[in-house]
């Protein structure tokens, strides 16, 4: 039986789960997360991990104590508060730099709620035995991300609100200072970008 190779490539591309085509996004249509809402759109869908081990027994993948100022923040602290202690425009590491990159380029506009939510599927690739097994590793992985230009990203403005939020979600998610609102999702979509 003969396949055309084009057809072999569509059905490798599919169960890989790999993108074929960069987002376009549509600003008029609806956000990820609802601002101020608690309610996830139906459009992230938590995806098994091949691994057996839970969320809360994976270590954070970045080396050190906790962040500067994590001391700080209370038990029952608030998601905006934790932010809040954590801005800084310095990530800390190269790890955390890709992170709060990915983070910053694909949900800079979305509620602190949300890009916690691309955060963590971005820790749930990296710990799922699936994708690279580092963040920088999970964001560099060819056709992935459509800001990643070769192995760099856009110029960040450091001093900007955005990039400072971004880099505080990405130690919140590297240190587990607030629950995966993902569960183990590997993959994220939002309504307003196309392709569906």
């Amino acid at each position: 039986m003969f396949v055309p190779l084009r057809t072999a490539f569509m059905v490798i591309a599919a169960l890989t789960g790999s993108s074929v085509a960069p987002a376009q996004v549509n600003p008029a249509a609806e956000p990820l997360i609802a601002v101020g809402s608690n309610e996830f759109s139906d459009t992230v869908q938590p995806e098994p991990l091949a691994t057996e081990q839970s969320f809360d027994e994976l270590a954070p993948l970045t080396d050190g104590d906790e962040p500067q100022g994590a001391e700080e923040i209370s038990a029952g602290a608030t998601l905006a508060e934790t932010v809040a202690k954590l801005r800084s425009a310095e990530a800390g590491s190269r790890e955390l730099e890709c992170l709060a990159g990915a983070i910053y380029f694909e949900s800079k506009s979305e509620s602190l709620q949300g890009q916690l939510a691309v955060g963590h599927v971005i820790a749930n690739r990296a710990n799922s035995g699936r994708f690279p097994s580092s963040y920088c590793g999970v964001v560099y992985q060819r056709s992935q991300f459509s800001f990643v230009r070769g192995r760099s990203m856009p110029y960040i403005p450091r001093a900007s609100q955005d990039w400072r939020d971004a880099v505080a979600i990405a130690k919140i998610v590297d240190h587990q200072l607030h629950p995966s609102p993902v569960g183990k999702a590997l993959f994220f979509h939002a309504r307003r970008v196309s392709p569906g």
